[in-house]
This record gives structure tokens, C-alpha cells and sequence, in this order.
């Protein structure tokens, strides 16, 4: 049976025929009283509505109710009870109060940031920037694609966003995508940066999952927050049935240049996905493939309707939906000063080649890559290249392509035709199977260099990332490298890792893992370009060799990243290993790899990023395109130089992709985005220190309390009076450390944190949490120079911390069934404290004031200022004098709410002004979005009908939260109401 209101209950804002449950308030269910966490409309179950008992019999437990199954309802504020506060300075009142104020949700309409000065990182505004565009309302929905290159710290920015949505109620269901082997990586980030958890979900976690779940129940139901490899997700025929079934407030899908081509799996994930979040982010550094419509394909991910015509359009278009910024934008370089070294050049290590490879050289050069009107041998064009690569990689890289190539020749039908070709390949084996590493210049180099250079040694801390295109090439410099630089015995099999796409997500997790621990003994790091994107390889390392260099700007800058990115703390070594040859004709590193590492680093210092040097956009299309031009005698300048021009005869393109780099640098948004103008308590008023807002682009919060550290505090002492015994709480006044066991309830919380932080912390026995943040930030780094776990055994209590949730409802649950405090407090007469909450038809809320209701009516909402006025606060004595009875003040209840409701009313217009006119403007140009297919047509309505549900709708919800009375021997009681 659908849930309905009682019939004593205030008429609230509807939505399709069903209540709204916010956050923080009460409801009725199952003869219980039960507090709102959160509410959310589903498909075919009504309302789904978070909850935490209240009543004796279900205090502390946590619940699911559907109004379709259930009947909910939400308690009437005209039926309040009010109680005297007997506790001492009012503590239970401040508490009570300050836990309301957190657990209600900013309004849509407040645009700036709350929380962004208190997380485990530096401030730095250009990071904050995704966030403030994402809240901007420029868009119908907080939906953006971040484009920052590579390096700039898109996991953080990510981390903000998220953050602030949550804390608008907008984040409680969020799904990550990644790749596989920055996983861990993310979720570690999120956690330790910001205290949102994550759980991981690889293949093996959902199998785990649906084993434990009951048959056929959606294992993302399962927990609300979760991140999970895109490559385990993408198997769309596995897991589409579920995926269809479930919405998100927020999806993250990094790497999102994967998504771009239709038909593809990534593709159609992202097709799914899309559709059923309110929030999408999209991250990448290289977001698009210099096409027009493909680009324009990702956009319409976050706004099908941003892009009139797919294959002209410019860069103003979508400039609510993107941000870019490189290293050297202006805002980036002078907010980096002194915490981001520049990167040193790329040296190139050359090496002469050996009389070995001068024979593969010879053979190359007269057989299959002759010079001007020479013949080659192979019939496919591009394999010649194929085995020059192979070979400039190592002699082990050539015999795997060569021998790959023979037993594909073997098995065609006309051996003759491909002859030549065989005996031509039969001696380049032979060449190269006579090999070993006393043969290779690049290797004898490369010891030389980490030696003198970079001083890897047994004897020493220091450490490389070594990349090479070709695993082949990887290992086997794992069976010769160690032994070649001091290791011996167990000490070398522990010195080096080899990291490729032919490893498991959880074998790629645990050797970026063992690389980034301080103490592990991990000092090499062979890695294949598996590790080019998103990898984090700069904590305990500053220097990078190119063993063989790719044939790509884009796959140069890349790897590149891996060291060079926010939070190195050293300058970025770079080197790549030249192999020169003496042979006439023949086409050694020097031709195409020295040359490419040079364009690479000019584009670097002069555009912060060689992706658009090309104009392809793709490692795959540059390597590609390159070697044609190195067919038609072109050299890599005059290619490069050349692809450039040709990319410009498409003027349209060329025209949008200036204007999307022209934007790297724009001011920051500003309260023309869209973002309404504070009034009242939002303009500030009673946001103290410890609010959050520390400057003029800050929310300000309203807080009772300075900060979260003396709200907590006072909170562990009226929860848990005698805490040192029963939560065998100690305290580290010195350094702010806290350390407590964790009861039954917090216990049963940490199920969402990660599971592998859970388990080597030991969480369930003790907690050890911290205010403050160069404590926490010390005990992350220290996490990192462990050699058995990257997770910090001490973390930041942030206001999304679990332990600082589970107070706050613990000081909610205190008190009983629909009651409130009376407070004596510094007032001419009884003022009734009310929070008013407007909502849209979603249930999101738009208004939120704090009032101070008086018996005559009159109303001020700057609420937490008249707590100040009327001398509440921590020193405040109680006096344990009594005025009026409650029985005359809860008949003043009624016409307070009322008094409270016209309020409301007369002020929603104004109040909703800022919020109409980016909705206008967004159906303006809906309007103008014209569609010839039905498809479109309704997805068309569907936008229509999202901007028509976003102004307020229906009557406020009312809550009484406490009244303010005289003192009676301070002064004369007024007159009770009539």
C-alpha cells in the first residue's frame, strides 16, 4: 500500500502523488519513529527512504523503507512537545541545533563551495574550479567534462565535486569507473583526500557479492558508493539487466576518451549510464580525437541538447560543460610556485651500436626498408616498420615479431608468393637469436645510466620507471637487469616489477602498490604503456627512461605524466635510450625517436601539452599517419609540420579546437554563472570560524559550533559521558590524536569503507582519527614508506568522515518522538525556531532558511545570528528557571508555523529568481533543438520536463525545533498568545 498522510499532518511539498521525506526529519513507520538520512524517487516503489531508528526499540538501527511497500509518514510539527533542557550550558540544545543545520542539505541555490578549505590537500582555487563550474546552474544538471592534462590533478578535482554534492544531498548513490589498474588508486585517493568511501567492485567483488545476496537481487544495490573497472563493467550483456535497473545521484567515468567510438562496449556503458545519474563528471586529458561529430558524441553524454549541429560548432557552445588547463595556463603556474619543479629536459642516452646490430641494421636497410626507388621484400607496407620498431626495442622484441610473422606466412595458401619474404625473415632470426645482452648498446646504457645517474643499486633508496612498447622487451630486462646493477639472490627478484595489459587489474594494482611504498624494495619499475594513463608513479620517484620510444607526441607526453604530475617533489628526469647506426641508409633512433622527444618538449614549454601538435588527437592515429609519411620519404618534421596544415583544411574543426585550447586560463566563474545572491542566514550571518568559508567565493555554512572539532567533542560528552571506559577513548591533547573503539553501530558503518583498509587497520577493534591535518598528512606520508600497507592508520575527521555522520545522528536520535528543546535564553518574548525547507518536484530543496518565529508573528531568518544575540553558546548557564508552562508555549506552535509559511510564501518568487533564469535560458535553446527522429523528440520532452521540475513546487516543510524563553526573573513575561 502506497504510503499517505495522516490526516493531521501538514500538506508538504508533493512529488507525483508522494510525500517528501528530507533529510533530518522525523517519520512514522511501523509504529516507530525513525530519522531521514536520505530519499530518493524510484522506478517502481515509490519513495526509497534512508533511515536510523529513534524509538527505544529501534534506536540506532539502520533501515530501507519504500512508500509503495510501507506507509511512511512524516510527523506533524503542529503536534510538537516541547521539553525543558536541563543539561548544563543548554548542551543538548547546541547540539541538537548544530546536528540539524549539518544534516540538512544546501539548497540548490547555493552555487559556491562549502567545504572545499577543509579536505587532506593543498588550497589551490584552480582545483576547485570543476566543482564551482559544476555548481554554476550554467547546466540543467552538475554535469562536466574535466580536461586538464596530464599531471594537473583530476582526481582531486573529482574529489571536490563529489564532496559538495554530497553535502547538497546530491551524492549519496555515486558510481567511479576507472580502469583497471588505477582502481585502487582512485579509491585510495578519495578516502584518504576527502573521507568519501569506496568500495571496490572488480569481476571477483560482484561474483563475491551475488553469492552473499539473495538470487537475482541487483548486486549495485548492494552499497551506495562504489567503483568499479570498466573493463569489468563494459561486458554491457552481463550486467546491462542490472545497470538498467538502478540510478545514481552521481557517476564518474575516467579516461573517458575510451567512450568515444560508437558501437563500441565502452560505448554502450556509457549510453546506459548516462540517462540514469543526475551528476555525470567525465575526466580526461586527451578527450577527443580531432573529430568534430565524435566530440560532439561525448558532449552530448552531458547534455544531449548542448550541440545544435555535430559537426559545426565552436567552443562558446559547450563552455559550461568543460574546463582544460595545462601546466603553464597562468592560473596553474602561479598558484604551483614552489610546489611543482619543472621538469628537466629529455636527454637523449645514445648509444652506438654493436657490430650485432649493425648486421640487423645492414639486413633492415638492403631488405626491408630500402632506400629512394628500393624494393622492399614484404608485400604489406607497414610491417618493415613493424620490425625496425621491434628491433630499435631489443633482439628479444624482434625474434617474438619475426617469428609471429613466419608462422602467419606458413599457413597461407601460396607459399610461393611469400618466399622471399620467409627466407628474408629466416635471416633476420637467425641475426637476432645469436644475441644476448653483451649485444645490446641500449642495455649496456641503460646499466650505465641507472648506475652513474640515477644510483639504483642495492645500496640505495633510489628508483626509475623504465618504459618499453614491447613486453618482450620488459621480460626479459627483468631476467638480466637486477643482476646487471648489484642484485643478488632474493634481493633481485624483489628489486623489479614488469607491469603490462597481459597482467590481472589486481596484478597492475599491486605493482603500482609495491612501487609507491617507501619501504618496499621494489627500485625498478619495467612498465608498458598500460601505465601511460592515470598512473601515479611520482610518490617515491622522479626519474623515467624510455627504453624505446613511441611513435607518438601524445604517448610521449603521457608517459611522461607518470612522474611529472602535482606532488612531485622533485625536479622530473627524463631520458630515452638512442641506438645509432653507421650504416648507410639506415634508420635509427635518430630519425624518427630523437626527434620526436625534441617536438615533444618544445610543445611542452610552449603549449603545456603536444596533443594538438598533430592535429590527430591519438597515439594510435599519430604513430599511424607518421609511418605513411615516413613511406612517402617524408621526414618527422616535415610530417608533423605537415599533418598540422592538413588538419586545418577542416575549418570548422580547426576553428572549435583553437577556441577549446584558447580556453585554458578563463577568470573563474562568478555570480553571473547563475549563482543566486546570498540573503539572510546564506549571506553569512552566524557562519563562524570553522564554517567553511574562509573567503568571499565561499558558502557560508551556518554553524553553531567554531568548528567540527568542538562540535564533536561536546558530542562524545553527552552521548558517551563516561567515554574513556566505555569507548576506551584516549586523547592526545598535544596532537589532537584521537583513539576510541569503535561501538556495535560505527562498527556495522565501516562496512563501506574499503575493505583492504578495514582489514589491515583493524578498524573494527580501534579507530585512530585526527582534526589535525599535518598529523594526518604525516601519517599518509609515513603510510607511503611502509612496506606493508599504503593505507594511513590515522585519518582526517572531514564533515563526510563516518565517525563525525554517526555523532551527528547520535545527537539527533536523543531526542524522543516529535519533540523539542525549550532554551532560556536573552529574548523580549518565546521565539520559536523553525526550519523551513522549499523544495522542486524532484524533492531536491531550493530554499532552506532558519527562522526565530515570536508570539506576535514577527520573523527573522538569520537564525543562527539570533542564537548569538540571545547569548546561546558554549559559556551560557543554564539557570533552571521555568516561565511559561509548555502547554501554553505548544499553543503558540500552530500560529508560529503558520507566521513561518507566509513568510515563505511571500519571499519564493524572489527567492527562486536566480534559479528561473538559467532555466529559461536552457529551454530557449531547447526550443531551438530541432529533432527529426522520434528518439530525439523524447529525449527532447525529457529535458523539457527535467528544467520544468527544477523551480520550487508545493508548500514548504515545517519543522519546530525549539523555542527561546525569557528568563522570568530577568523581566515580565509578555502577554500568551490569544
Amino acid at each position: 500500500m502506497t504510503a499517505q498522510q495522516s490526516s493531521t499532518a501538514p500538506v508538504g511539498p508533493r512529488i507525483d502523488g508522494e510525500d517528501q521525506f528530507p533529510a533530518g526529519a522525523q517519520v512514522l513507520v511501523r509504529d516507530e519513529v525513525w530519522l531521514v538520512r536520505n530519499s530518493a524517487r524510484t522506478e517502481h516503489d515509490g519513495a526509497k527512504v534512508d533511515v536510523v531508528g529513534v524509538s527505544d526499540f529501534v534506536r540506532d538501527q539502520e533501515a530501507v523503507f519504500f512508500t509503495g511497500l510501507d506507509r511512511i509518514e512524516l510527523i506533524d510539527p503542529r503536534r510538537t512537545k516541547l521539553v525543558r533542557d536541563e543539561s548544563s550550558n543548554f548542551r543538548r540544545s547546541r547540539l541538537f541545533l548544530e546536528a540539524v543545520l549539518r544534516k540538512t542539505a544546501l539548497p540548490q541555490s547555493e552555487r559556491r563551495l562549502a567545504l572545499a578549505d577543509s579536505f587532506l590537500l593543498d588550497s589551490l582555487p584552480y582545483q576547485r574550479r570543476p566543482a564551482e563550474l559544476a555548481l554554476s546552474g550554467r547546466n540543467l544538471r552538475p554535469r562536466l567534462l574535466i580536461a586538464d592534462v596530464v599531471g594537473l590533478g583530476k582526481t582531486l578535482e573529482i574529489g571536490l565535486t563529489l564532496a559538495e554534492l554530497i553535502r547538497r544531498g546530491r551524492g549519496e548513490r555515486i558510481l567511479v569507473v576507472t580502469p583497471q589498474h588505477v582502481l585502487e588508486q582512485f579509491q585510495h585517493e578519495l578516502w584518504t583526500r576527502f573521507a568519501i568511501p569506496l568500495v571496490r567492485l572488480d569481476s571477483v567483488g560482484i561474483e563475491r557479492i551475488q553469492r552473499e545476496i539473495p538470487a537475482g537481487r541487483n548486486p549495485f544495490t548492494y552499497f551506495k558508493r562504489v567503483i568499479v573497472s570498466i573493463d569489468t563493467l563494459k561486458n554491457t550483456d552481463q550486467y546491462k539487466h542490472h545497470l538498467e535497473r538502478i540510478s545514481w545521484d552521481a557517476v564518474v567515468i575516467d579516461e573517458s576518451h575510451n567512450l568515444i567510438n560508437r558501437g563500441s562496449l565502452r560505448n554502450q556503458l556509457a549510453q546506459i549510464l548516462a540517462p540514469r545519474t543526475d551528476a555525470l563528471i567525465l575526466a580526461s586529458a586527451s578527450p577527443h580525437n580531432g573529430d568534430a561529430k565524435s566530440f560532439a558524441e561525448l558532449i552530448g553524454l552531458l547534455d544531449p541538447a548542448a550541440i545544435r549541429d555535430p559537426e559545426r560548432y565552436r567552443a562558446e557552445d559547450i563552455d559550461h560543460l568543460f574546463i582544460r588547463r595545462t601546466k603553464v595556463s597562468p592560473e596553474v603556474r602561479e598558484q604551483m610556485k614552489g610546489q611543482w619543479a619543472d621538469r628537466g629536459p629529455s636527454e637523449s642516452l645514445r648509444c652506438a651500436a654493436t657490430p650485432a646490430e649493425e648486421r640487423i641494421f645492414e639486413e633492415l636497410a638492403a631488405v626491408w626498408l630500402p632506400g629512394e626507388n628500393g624494393v622492399s621484400v614484404s608485400g604489406v607496407p607497414l610491417f618493415p616498420y613493424t620490425l625496425l620498431k621491434s628491433f630499435l626495442s631489443s633482439h628479444a622484441a624482434l625474434k617474438a615479431t619475426v617469428a609471429a610473422r613466419i608462422k602467419t606466412l606458413e599457413k597461407k595458401d601460396d607459399p610461393t608468393a611469400t618466399r622471399a619474404e620467409l627466407a628474408a625473415l629466416r635471416t633476420l632470426q637467425e641475426l637476432a637469436a645469436q644475441m644476448t645482452e653483451a649485444d645490446s648498446a641500449k642495455f649496456a646504457r641503460l646499466v650505465e645510466h641507472l648506475r652513474e645517474t640515477v644510483g639504483v643499486g642495492p645500496k640505495s633508496d633510489a628508483r626509475v620507471v623504465v618504459f618499453s612498447e614491447r613486453v618482450q622487451t620488459l621480460e626479459w630486462l627483468r631476467t638480466v637487469l637486477p643482476a646487471a646493477l648489484g642484485f643478488r639472490g632474493r634481493a633481485a627478484e624483489d628489486s623489479t616489477r614488469v607491469m603490462h595489459g597481459g597482467l590481472s587489474d589486481e596484478q597492475q594494482m599491486q605493482c603500482v602498490e609495491d612501487f609507491g611504498l617507501a619501504d618496499a624494495p621494489v627500485r625498478i619499475l619495467l612498465t608498458g604503456d598500460v601505465a601511460s594513463e592515470g598512473v601515479n608513479l611520482h610518490r617515491q620517484c622522479h626519474h623515467l627512461v624510455h627504453y624505446d620510444v613511441p611513435w607518438s607526441l601524445i604517448r610521449i607526453e603521457q608517459r611522461n605524466g607518470r612522474i611529472d604530475r602535482y606532488g612531485q617533489a622533485h625536479e622530473p628526469q627524463f631520458g630515452a635510450l638512442i641506438l645509432t647506426s653507421g650504416v648507410e641508409g639506415a634508420k635509427d633512433d635518430t630519425v624518427v625517436a630523437e626527434r620526436l622527444l625534441a617536438r615533444e618538449a618544445e610543445a611542452h614549454d610552449k603549449l603545456g601539452s603536444a596533443e594538438a601538435v598533430t592535429g590527430l588527437y591519438r597515439a594510435e592515429a599519430e604513430e599511424k599517419s607518421l609511418i605513411q609519411d615516413l613511406l612517402r620519404g617524408r621526414t618527422v618534421d616535415e610530417s608533423l609540420d605537415a599533418r598540422r596544415s592538413e588538419a586545418g583544411a577542416d575549418a570548422a574543426m580547426d576553428d572549435f579546437l583553437a577556441d577549446f585550447f584558447g580556453s585554458v586560463g578563463d577568470p573563474e566563474p562568478s555570480a553571473e554563472d547563475g549563482a543566486a545572491e546570498p540573503t539572510g542566514e546564506s549571506a553569512g550571518e552566524g557562519a563562524g570560524a570553522g564554517s567553511g568559508a574562509t573567503g568571499p567565493g565561499d558558502a557560508a555554512v551556518p554553524r553553531l559550533f567554531t568548528s567540527t572539532a568542538e562540535f564533536l567533542d561536546e558530542a562524545l560528552r553527552e552521548v558517551f559521558p563516561d567515554a574513556t571506559t566505555g569507548l576506551d577513548l584516549h586523547r592526545d591533547t598535544e596532537s589532537g590524536l584521537l583513539s576510541f573503539r569503535p561501538p556495535a553501530d560505527l562498527v556495522h558503518r565501516l562496512k563501506a569503507l574499503p575493505l583492504d583498509y578495514v582489514r589491515e587497520q583493524r578498524l573494527c577493534e580501534r579507530l585512530l582519527v585526527t582534526f589535525n591535518r599535518r598529523l594526518a598528512e604525516h601519517s599518509l606520508k609515513r603510510a607511503r614508506e611502509s612496506s606493508t600497507s599504503s593505507w594511513p592508520e590515522i585519518s582526517l575527521l572531514t564533515d563526510l568522515h563516518p565517525v563525525v555522520e554517526w555523532l551527528t545522528d547520535k545527537v539527533l536520535v536523543r531526542l524522543g518522538r516529535q519533540e523539542a528543546l525549550i532554551v532560556t535564553a536573552d529574548v523580549p518574548e518565546p521565539t520559536y525556531l523553525v526550519q523551513g525547507v522549499c523544495s522542486n518536484a524532484l524533492g531536491r530543496p531550493t530554499v532552506v532558511k532558519w527562522m526565530g518565529v515570536t508570539w506576535g508573528g514577527a520573523v527573522d531568518d538569520a537564525m543562527v545570528g539570533l542564537l548569538r544575540r540571545s547569548g546561546v553558546g558554549p559559556t551560557m548557564a543554564n539557570p533552571m528557571r521555568h516561565g511559561e508552562p509548555a502547554t501554553v508555549l505548544e499553543a503558540g506552535i500552530p500560529e508560529a508555523l503558520a507566521a513561518a509559511e507566509r513568510f515563505l510564501d511571500r519571499h519564493r518568487d524572489a527567492w527562486d529568481e536566480p534559479l528561473r533564469k538559467p532555466i529559461d535560458d536552457y529551454k530557449a535553446r531547447l526550443g531551438n533543438w530541432e529533432q527529426s527522429t522520434l528518439a530525439g523528440e523524447r529525449t527532447k520532452e525529457s529535458l523539457a520536463s527535467l528544467a520544468d521540475s527544477l523551480l520550487t513546487t508545493g508548500r514548504p516543510l515545517l519543522r519546530v525545533l525549539a523555542v527561546l524563553v525569557p528568563d522570568p526573573e530577568a523581566s515580565a513575561a509578555p502577554p500568551s498568545p490569544a
